[in-house]
C-alpha cells in the first residue's frame, strides 16, 4: 500500500542521492514560486515605475507576516503527515489528513478576517511614504483576500511530499506559473489594472495551482483522501498537530515580524533605497532557492525517519545537507560577485545609481553567510520534525530581537549599511543555539524519544 505511493525512499538504500532526487522537484517548485512574485516586480517596474515597485517593497513584509503564518501552519501539519506515513500507520495518516483541512481552514479563516482590520494601520506604523502608502495598501489588500487559496495549494503540496512526492507539486506549479505571465501582461499592460492587476494575477494562478492538486490526489493518490469516520475529532491528534502547525506558522511569524519592523528602518531611508531592498530581496530570493529545496527535503527526510525510529539515518543526512550547503554556497557567491550590477539594474528596470549601489553591495556582502542560513534552516527544519515546538521558535524570538536593536540603534546611525549586516550577524547567533540543542537531543544521539 505505501510503496506504491513513495517516489522518493527515505525510509531503506542510499541517502544522499534519494535526497537529491527529492529536493531537484523542489528546487524548481521554489523557482517558479518566486516567478509569482519577480514577474510582478519587473512588470511593474518596467510598466508602472519606481514609485510603484517601491509599494511593492514596503508592503511585502506585511504580505510575507500575514502569509508566511498560514503557510507556515500548513507546513507544520505536514510533518505530521510525513511522521504517519513513516510509521506506516494508513488509517493515523488519513486522520492527520482530516486535522490538517479542518485546523487549517479555521486558522486561515481568522487569518483572512484579521489582514481586513490591520494592514492599513500596519502602513503608517511602518512609516510608508506618503507617495507609495495608497498603492502599497490596494496590492497588500487584494493579496491577503485569497490567502486560503495561498493556503490550499501549500496543503495539498505538503501532504504530497509528506509521502515523498515532490515532483507532482512541480508541474501543477508550473502550469500555474506560466498563467501568472499571462495574466500579469493581461492585467497589467493590457487593461492597465496597476498593482491591483498584479494581486489578482497571482491570485487566479495559484488558484489554478490548487485544482490541480486536488483532481491529482481524487485521482491518483486516495490514501491522503479522508473519508467521513476520519473527520471525526481525535483530540490527542489535534493538539499535537495544532501545536505542531503553531510551532512553525509562530516561527515565520517571528522572521515576518522581524523583516516587517526592520522595512519600518529601511522605508525611513527614502524610495530609492525601498527600490534597491526590493531588487535585491528580490535576487535574495532567488539564491536561496537551492537551500530552501534541501530544507523542505531534510524536513520530511526527518519526519519519515522520526516516525519509522532511524535516528542513524537522520544523523547521516543532516551531515550530507551541511556539506551540500557548503558547495552551493561557494557557486553562488562567485554568481553574484561577478554579475550583481547587471542582475540589480534587470530586475529593478532602472539605472540609478543609488539603487544599483545598494543591492549589488547588499548582495555580496549576504552571498558567503547563505552557508551559516542553510545549516540553520535545515537544522531548525530538523527540530521540529522529531517534534521539537519551543527550541524552534525561540531562534526565531533571536532573529527578531536583534532585528528590533538594528533598527533602533544602528540604521539611523549607519543607515543602508546597518541593514546589510543585520541578518548575517543574527544569523550567526542563532545557528549556534540551534546546533547545540538538535545534536544533543535524545532521540538524535540515541534513538530515545522523549
Amino acid at each position: 500500500m505505501f510503496k506504491k505511493y513513495k517516489k522518493a525512499d527515505f525510509l531503506s538504500g542510499d541517502i544522499f542521492l534519494p535526497m537529491i532526487q527529492f529536493a531537484i522537484p523542489l528546487l524548481f517548485s521554489t523557482l517558479f514560486q518566486q516567478l509569482y512574485n519577480t514577474i510582478d516586480t519587473l512588470i511593474v517596474g518596467r510598466t508602472l515605475g519606481e514609485t510603484a515597485l517601491a509599494a511593492i517593497g514596503a508592503s511585502s513584509p506585511i504580505y510575507d507576516m500575514l502569509i508566511g503564518f498560514a503557510l507556515g501552519f500548513g507546513n507544520g501539519l505536514a510533518i505530521v503527515t510525513a511522521r504517519c506515513f513513516g510509521s506506516r500507520d494508513e488509517k493515523m495518516l488519513k486522520d492527520s489528513a482530516a486535522a490538517a483541512i479542518v485546523i487549517g481552514v479555521a486558522v486561515v479563516a481568522v487569518i483572512t478576517l484579521m489582514s481586513r482590520v490591520v494592514l492599513m494601520p500596519l502602513l503608517q506604523i511602518l512609516h510608508t511614504p506618503e507617495e507609495v502608502i495608497t498603492e502599497a495598501y490596494r496590492y497588500i489588500s487584494i493579496i491577503t483576500r485569497y490567502t486560503l487559496v495561498m493556503f490550499a495549494y501549500n496543503l495539498c503540496a505538503g501532504l504530497l511530499r509528506a509521502i515523498g512526492n515532490s515532483l507532482m507539486p512541480l508541474i501543477f506549479l508550473i502550469i500555474s506559473s506560466f498563467a501568472n505571465i499571462v495574466l500579469d501582461y493581461v492585467f497589467i499592460v493590457v487593461m492597465g489594472r496597476g498593482l491591483g492587476g498584479a494581486a489578482e494575477a497571482t491570485a487566479i494562478a495559484q488558484g489554478i495551482s490548487v485544482l490541480l492538486c486536488l483532481i491529482y490526489i481524487a485521482k491518483a493518490v486516495p490514501i491522503l483522501i479522508p473519508k467521513r469516520e476520519n473527520f471525526k475529532v481525535d483530540m490527542p491528534l489535534y493538539k499535537e498537530m495544532t501545536a505542531q502547525g503553531f510551532s512553525t506558522a509562530f516561527m515565520m511569524c517571528f522572521v515576518s515580524i522581524g523583516s516587517v519592523i526592520l522595512q519600518s528602518g529601511i522605508n525611513g531611508l527614502g524610495y530609492l533605497t525601498i527600490a534597491a531592498h526590493t531588487a535585491a530581496r528580490k535576487l535574495y530570493s532567488f539564491c536561496m532557492m537551492p537551500f530552501t529545496a534541501m530544507n523542505q527535503t531534510v524536513n520530511t527526510f526527518v519526519s519519515q525517519n522520526y516516525g519509522a525510529g532511524q535516528p542513524g539515518r537522520i544523523r547521516k543526512a543532516m551531515k550530507y545537507s551541511y556539506l551540500y550547503n557548503a558547495a552551493v554556497t561557494v557557486i553562488i557567491t562567485i554568481v553574484i560577485w561577478s554579475f550583481a550590477p547587471t542582475m540589480i539594474r534587470w530586475i529593478s528596470g532602472s539605472d540609478e545609481e543609488v539603487i544599483i549601489r545598494n543591492g549589488t553591495l547588499y548582495l555580496r556582502v549576504v552571498a558567503p553567510c547563505y552557508f551559516i542560513l542553510g545549516v540553520l534552516n535545515n537544522t531548525r527544519r530538523a527540530l521540529q520534525a522529531i517534534g521539537q515546538k519551543i527550541l524552534p521558535v525561540f531562534s526565531s524570538v533571536i532573529e527578531l530581537v536583534g532585528k528590533i536593536v538594528f533598527t533602533a540603534y544602528f540604521i539611523p546611525k549607519m543607515q543602508y549599511t546597518a541593514v546589510i549586516i543585520c541578518e548575517p550577524i543574527i544569523w550567526c547567533f542563532m545557528v549556534v543555539e540551534l546546533l547545540v540543542v538538535f545534536w544533543r537531543d535524545p532521540f538524535i544521539r540515541e534513538g530515545k524519544a522523549e
